[in-house]
């Protein structure tokens, strides 16, 4: 289990918790798990709450649970002094509170809607609406281009890390999705954290305990002193190496295949990568669906994952460039047809197209320049790639090139379809993507047409 504890709790774990627990020791009244490791967090907190009141039934009635969408402290803290209504422990669950939320959490807080807002639209639409209520913006500042007017200055004392070309790629998509989904906006509370953490430090019968789990904290917060003081602190911090990530995969992948007689494929292995980056949520989730799928068959291969978790977003702009690259003008088509089929905006998947050409590009440099290590040898293999090359590419961090920082995936299949191309046909790609993004913004031309119209000047340039 990846969890840490603060350093006030150094030496205390999941494990020692639960053993705690079980031996009917003084029980802390309150805990708190934080992290971005979802799937890690959410395993801790179900072993907990099992702990807490093993019997199933018992739950029924001395469990209750909410999220931070919904959470209202004042009935929190009522809930909290009273006593259970049948023997036993009561046990209160707020997940993703947002008790913690501050301005120092924003960056963090986008870096999510960013990456999920097309996995989790509701969770994220909340999120933005939550966002909005911290930085005191509203929806009709961004709503019908409104964000357009943000100027860069302004926008960055909110998020710092997010420049005008990566927010002209998300920014419209959140927006469009809190407006289709009618998002309620943050309603504004008095702030009862005091009594919160009055409750906590003593005022609380025996046997009641309330589990908060949260994506970040604002380690300044006062409530954040009054838990670690009185309670529990486990900390899930996502894996930052992809080849430690991947190798937490395979580890809490093993019961799971164990139980079930099964084995992955060094292949499988891959394109499970491709699909999930080896996001351990998405990962375990994807191979509970794999062992049920592949039925009697011992090993799970590459073609079961590919049918169990279909064809990313990703893999049809893969798909996209690779037809580019093969001059296949029906392939190429059919590719931007599947984005939009998928209710991808054309704005969307031109975005993801100037990205994709860019990565190739600056790939084709790299490549040029002949000092990615190994890398003739070893780019056939995912693997090796990850072992071998990837490493010399990430010496290179103080070089200002956007595809260092990418997914090692990313970085191989970027590679790897660079080698069908000459640089100069990818600078006359850019100049053909600035041509349309100028069309884009200044006709009134269907924007799939223009798309369609790029590939095929791309592939009669080509």
């Amino acid at each position: 289990m990846a969890a840490r504890k603060e350093d006030a709790l150094e030496g205390s774990s999941l494990k020692e918790i639960l053993a705690e627990i079980s031996r009917e020791k003084t029980i802390a009244p309150c805990f708190l798990l934080y992290g971005e490791e979802e799937y890690q967090l959410q395993d801790a907190l179900e072993s907990i709450i099992a702990a807490l009141i093993p019997d199933e039934a018992a739950r029924s009635f001395n469990l209750a649970a909410t999220d931070g969408e919904h959470e209202d402290v004042g009935y929190l803290c009522d809930s909290l002094i009273t006593p259970p209504l049948f023997p036993g422990r009561k046990v209160l669950v707020v997940r993703d509170t947002r008790l913690f939320d501050s301005k120092n959490s924003l960056s963090a807080m986008i870096s999510r809607i960013r990456e999920r807002m097309d996995s989790d639209p509701g969770k994220t639409a909340s999120e933005f609406m939550q966002f909005l209520a911290l930085t005191g913006l509203s929806l009709d500042d961004l709503r019908d281009g409104g964000w357009e007017k943000i100027g860069e200055d302004e926008w960055q004392k909110f998020v710092p890390d997010d420049n005008a070309s990566e927010r002209e790629a998300w920014l419209p998509r959140i927006v469009e999705i809190v407006i289709s989904r009618k998002t309620p906006p943050v309603s504004k509370k008095n702030d009862e954290t005091q009594r919160l953490e009055q409750v906590l430090s003593g005022g609380m019968p025996e046997g009641n305990h309330l589990i908060l789990t949260a994506r970040t904290v604002d380690k300044r917060k006062k409530l954040l002193k009054t838990i670690t003081s009185v309670g529990k602190v486990l900390v899930f911090e996502k894996v930052k190496k992809e080849l430690k990530q991947q190798q937490n995969v395979m580890e809490m992948a093993a019961n799971l295949l164990a139980r079930s007689g099964k084995k992955v494929s060094s292949a499988a292995w891959e394109a499970l990568g491709q699909k999930t980056g080896f996001s351990l949520r998405e990962s375990l989730g994807a191979i509970e669906q794999l062992i049920i799928y592949s039925g009697e068959n011992k090993v799970i291969e590459a073609a079961d994952v590919e049918a169990v978790t279909g064809r990313t977003k990703e893999d049809v702009v893969f798909s996209l460039t690779e037809a580019l690259s093969q001059r296949n003008l029906n392939k190429a088509l059919t590719s931007l047809r599947e984005l939009l089929e998928q209710g991808e905006a054309p704005l969307m998947i031109f975005a993801m197209i100037v990205r994709e050409i860019r990565l190739l590009l600056q790939a084709r440099l790299l490549l040029d320049a002949g000092s990615l290590k190994g890398s003739d040898a070893n780019m056939a293999d995912y693997f090796r790639f990850q072992k071998y090359v990837y490493p010399s590419l990430k010496q290179r961090s103080e070089e200002p090139l956007e595809i260092i920082s990418q997914h090692p995936f990313v970085v191989f299949q970027a590679l790897k379809n660079a080698r069908r191309f000459q640089r100069q046909e990818l600078v006359v790609f850019l100049k053909l993507l600035a041509r349309t993004d100028v069309e884009l913004k200044s006709t009134n031309l269907p924007p799939s047409l223009l798309l369609e119209r790029f590939l095929v000047s791309c592939i009669r340039v080509s």
